[in-house]
């Protein structure tokens, strides 16, 4: 008889963690795990890695869904590697081989030549394959169906882009590639056309993601780390909420300020206009919300919850205050 499975209590946790999403996991698996990890009640992600993807996949956590959207929207760094002569369905090791073709010697020459044609901004046709909506439905439920669906040429950026031989001389011939870019960027769909540049086709062998935004790999922490941690241990790996919007100018508050600030009301002061404020109250130091300035006004954008930032207090270490103004 199997023993009965442990009700996991919920409660409210609040900050960014920062994870290296495995192989083999989708991201909203590896979200609910480290949620489940966490016994958080609320948690979202900034951007959906495939399964075959591993790296950067920040997580965020009760008040910071709030303001995950900017990273949604940051510039993100890949690593990839292109296999050369076979292509696939998917543009990725997981399709069906759709034609082979013999690997033409490779100059660097010709592989820098290729390689400053995709820097700056380039047009994509999104993959099938992919998590993008028509009609309400995702692309890769009509892919899976067997149904081609016309998609619109999208215009991303390719902030840089490096190409070297994988394995140079050695078969099977491929490349591989670190890519900054935009957002909305397939690199799966930047490695095919790589590959067709080239003459011969290609695929994604392999994909990482190692930064997102200000967000590097090295900050990150794998599921099975956090697993074997204790439970206020990994909440200690927590970011603070304004991670997220330190892009921002800072504005502090006083107390009577603060307090009206979060209920909504437009503050006036001598600031300049900003387009992107983050806004935070002292006695205590916490972080509020963010707005936009104009002609003098303080006028309120996202905002934390009364009940959010006491938690947060409650819960705040040294390190996470040592980030605030």
């Amino acid at each position: 008889m199997n023993a009965p499975r442990t009700r996991v209590v919920r409660r409210p946790v609040h900050g960014v963690l920062l994870l290296d999403k495995p192989l083999g996991l989708s991201s909203n698996q590896a979200l609910q795990k480290a949620k489940w990890l966490l016994r958080a009640e609320k948690a979202g992600h900034t951007g959906t890695l495939d399964p075959l993807a591993s790296g950067v996949l920040p997580l965020c956590f009760g008040a910071a869904t709030k303001f995950s959207q900017g990273h949604l929207d940051a510039d993100k760094t890949y690593e990839a590697t292109i296999r050369l002569g076979v292509t696939t369905t998917t543009g990725d090791a997981e399709g069906q081989v759709v034609a082979e073709r013999p690997v033409p010697p490779i100059t660097p020459e010709q592989l820098d030549a290729v390689r400053r044609r995709f820097l700056g901004r380039i047009t994509q046709v999104p993959p099938m394959h992919s998590a993008l909506k028509k009609d309400g439905k995702a692309l890769y439920e009509y892919a899976r169906q067997g149904v081609e669906v016309e998609r619109a040429p999208r215009e991303v950026e390719i902030h840089e882009l490096n190409m070297a031989p994988a394995l140079a001389g050695q078969a099977p011939a491929a490349i591989d590639i670190v890519v900054k870019c935009s957002k909305g960027t397939y690199i799966r769909t930047l490695g095919e056309d790589i590959g067709a540049a080239l003459g011969c086709g290609g695929h994604l062998t392999a994909l990482r993601r190692t930064a997102t935004g200000g967000f590097d790999a090295v900050q990150c922490v794998t599921l099975q780390a956090l697993e074997a941690l204790a439970e206020d241990e990994r909440l200690a790996l927590l970011q603070p909420v304004e991670c997220l919007v330190t892009g921002h100018v800072a504005v502090t508050l006083g107390e009577n300020d603060a307090g009206r600030f979060l209920s909504g009301m437009r503050r006036r002061g001598d600031w300049p206009d900003a387009p992107a404020v983050a806004v935070f109250g002292t006695r205590p130091t916490a972080f509020l919300g963010t707005a936009h300035v104009k002609a003098g006004e303080l006028i309120p954008g996202r905002l934390l919850a009364p009940t959010e930032i006491q938690q947060i207090l409650v819960n705040r270490t040294p390190r996470t205050e040592a980030l605030a103004p």
